[in-house]
């Protein structure tokens, strides 16, 4: 947590893991049952309810600072809420300037799209939530926020290509195609990179990669695009050199 007075964090596995939970569902009430099955799964303590209680009344202690009014945990019938107010989440920002960069690139304006999706990429810090443990909404939410952290890096690819930069993410391409091998569009980003970088048989190798690793792990053959993909490259069609595939 950042504010004026500076950074401070939790070093308790089972606060942190509240915190997480709440921050993930912020402004909605999360319930006593969903909050016992995130901290301790299907092994509770005795009388639970009452550590639970404590947990809260040591979070409320860490969230208070100076000049707040009340505790932004909020106690309901069914569980409790944490009220952001005036406060922020990285989250929330991050969305903010994937939006702007979507729009941006709708718009055409591929270098302001570029701005936004790096910046946005930038409140990255390592994998979300990764000391916390999984329970169901932890796994969810961390699953939607990785699948939203590699939506922005497919859409920051796509920009570069479109302004022609594509020498600059042949080698973020190879590491992505490596550490996300089933994700078939960033076989089709690196493809269309290296044939812009003049180096078609390149290009086709990473399709016969992506082929074998796709029937391997999965028993499929690669989506239409990328098919479509090779046949251009096979081709050389010129219109490769001036636009997304």
């Amino acid at each position: 947590m950042v504010d004026e007075a500076g950074s401070t964090s939790l070093t308790a596995r089972k606060m942190e893991t509240l915190l997480a939970v709440l921050l993930g569902r912020a402004d909605q009430v999360v319930t006593t049952d969903q909050l016992i099955a995130e901290i301790w799964g299907d092994r509770p303590p005795q009388r639970v309810n009452a550590a639970l209680h404590v947990y809260i009344s040591q979070l409320r202690k860490f969230l208070d600072r100076p000049g707040r009014q009340a505790s932004p945990i909020v106690t309901r019938p069914q569980g409790y809420l944490l009220h952001l107010g005036e406060d922020s989440l990285d989250v929330n920002d991050f969305q903010l300037l994937v939006n702007r960069g979507r729009e941006a690139a709708q718009r055409g304006r591929h270098e302001e799209a570029v701005a936004q999706f790096e910046a946005a990429l930038a409140l990255w810090r390592g994998r979300a939530l990764n000391d916390v443990q999984d329970g169901p909404i932890l796994y969810w939410y961390v699953t939607w926020l990785e699948e939203a952290r590699l939506e922005c890096v497919e859409m920051l690819n796509d920009a570069y290509l479109m302004l022609s930069r594509h020498r600059e993410v042949v080698g973020r391409l190879y590491v992505l195609t490596g550490e996300h091998p089933l994700r078939e569009s960033f076989y089709r980003q690196l493809m269309l990179a290296l044939f812009r970088s003049e180096r078609q048989a390149d290009a086709l190798k990473v399709y016969q990669h992506a082929r074998e690793r796709l029937n391997a792990e999965l028993g499929l053959e690669p989506c239409r695009p990328l098919r479509e993909l090779q046949g251009a490259i096979l081709r050389g069609d010129e219109l490769l050199k001036h636009t997304v595939a």
